[in-house]
């Protein structure tokens, strides 16, 4: 599929939307690319809390996920889970758009196909994937009935369809060694077939010969115009590349490269997070995160490891992704972060507050929204943040920008898809 070139015309800039979620909340931005500024519109709040969201091709609408449901448990618990549409008004508003469909477990993801038809949504424990259509007018279906038994991994984490919008790709985490399970549980990422709605499991991908053992997948990212799939390995805090043929990975990553600049501190968790190609391809990014236990102030303390967002340069000819920036993200835990459809501007959400300092003084570093210029290199420049205040237990988990002006209406998609597929 070709790609859009991405425009920075000043004198006819484009309108972009910005939204990100803080518990139950969705709240929508505008911005200013040429400034890189935000300004707030609107929110809306859901009936729980938002896990992620993705829009629809046409810019038209946007798909999000909730849950009541404890982040991390290993089991199904809650019971206001649910994948809601949202209208963007022209006006600057958000409304909600249909009904609700309810979901069985905690969402983690989810994605919409390229043709605006259908509704992608995986789960993490126990690991499942379910798919919705979407109409004419952009309200949801009930769920479609798979025919086929899948063959599904551990702890899914991302269901994404691919640019061919034939197949999607999962990815599963599985888990590090632990007491219990000293081997861990493997991970991998899986291919699945995708027609009509239905899924059919086609490829499992589990590298180096351990049957998935020391091997946690979280995201992919496609390249826009080469066959080159970018995997952020959130356990082992490594950069993977495979490369895609006929809607198949390839079954080693051709290049793998560290996440982090150096190793991981013991006693910290340090863990890969969210993954984007520039809209140019010229160079990819990742987020590196620190989780650790709530502190009396209510929040997570920073004593080490590294935040940061990678940059790493992509070899045009080869595909391989060199590491050529490690920006600060100017707070902590960068579980999401976006690129406007320019590629001039990055905004990265940081998932709570952070405390630094020590026990006799410490300060707290609120969440935010911190906006990155992106120069021609793909280097980043930071502008300035947004700080986001936090209820206790509350946290910002998702961010995403939406091209408002360059979006295809909704009835013309299949012609354009298959215009740009011959």
């Amino acid at each position: 599929m070709s790609s859009p070139t991405p425009s920075n015309n000043a004198s006819n800039p484009r309108r972009v939307a910005i939204f990100n979620s803080v518990g139950n909340v969705v709240t929508r931005w505008e911005l200013d690319a040429e400034n890189g500024t935000l300004e707030r519109r609107a929110s809306i709040a859901m009936p729980s809390v938002v896990q992620y969201g993705w829009p629809h091709p046409s810019g038209q609408y946007l798909y999000v996920t909730s849950t009541d449901s404890e982040r991390g448990s290993m089991s199904i618990t809650g019971s206001e889970h649910y994948l809601l549409a949202l209208k963007l008004d022209d006006d600057g508003g958000l409304s909600l758009h249909g009904e609700a469909q309810r979901l069985r477990q905690r969402a983690v993801h989810n994605s919409v196909d390229g043709e605006g038809r259908y509704a992608l949504t995986c789960y993490t424990a126990p690991s499942h994937v379910t798919v919705h259509p979407i109409r004419a007018d952009g309200t949801l279906g009930q769920q479609i009935e798979q025919g086929d038994q899948l063959d599904l991994g551990f702890f899914c984490h991302q269901v994404l369809p691919t640019p061919s919008n034939r197949s999607v790709v999962m990815a599963f985490r599985g888990h590090n060694p632990s007491p219990d399970k000293p081997d861990g549980i493997p991970g991998s990422l899986k291919v699945l077939d995708f027609a009509d709605g239905q899924l059919t499991s086609r490829q499992d991908v589990m590298p180096f010969g351990k049957k998935g053992y020391g091997y946690g997948p979280r995201h992919v990212a496609f390249h826009p115009a080469k066959p080159w799939v970018y995997v952020v390995v959130e356990l082992q805090n490594e950069l993977h590349m495979h490369q895609m043929i006929d809607d198949r990975l390839s079954p080693e990553p051709l290049f793998t490269t560290s996440l982090i600049q150096e190793p991981a501190v013991p006693g910290i968790v340090q863990i890969g997070g969210a993954i984007h190609v520039h809209p140019r391809g010229h160079v990819v990014y990742a987020s590196n995160r620190v989780s650790a236990k709530t502190s009396p102030i209510g929040a997570f303390p920073f004593d080490a490891g590294e935040n940061s967002i990678a940059v790493f340069a992509i070899d045009q000819e080869t595909g391989e992704p060199k590491a050529i920036q490690f920006a600060d993200p100017h707070g902590f835990h960068v579980r999401c972060f976006t690129i406007d459809p320019s590629g001039t501007v990055l905004i990265a959400a940081t998932l709570a507050a952070m405390s630094v300092g020590t026990d006799d003084d410490r300060q707290t570093v609120p969440a935010g929204l911190s906006l990155f210029r992106i120069a021609d290199d793909g280097r980043l420049t930071f502008l300035r943040r947004y700080d986001i205040d936090l209820e206790p237990g509350v946290q910002q988990m998702w961010v995403r920008a939406v091209d408002l002006d360059a979006a295809v209406p909704s009835e013309s998609l299949p012609q354009v898809l298959a215009a740009s597929n011959p």
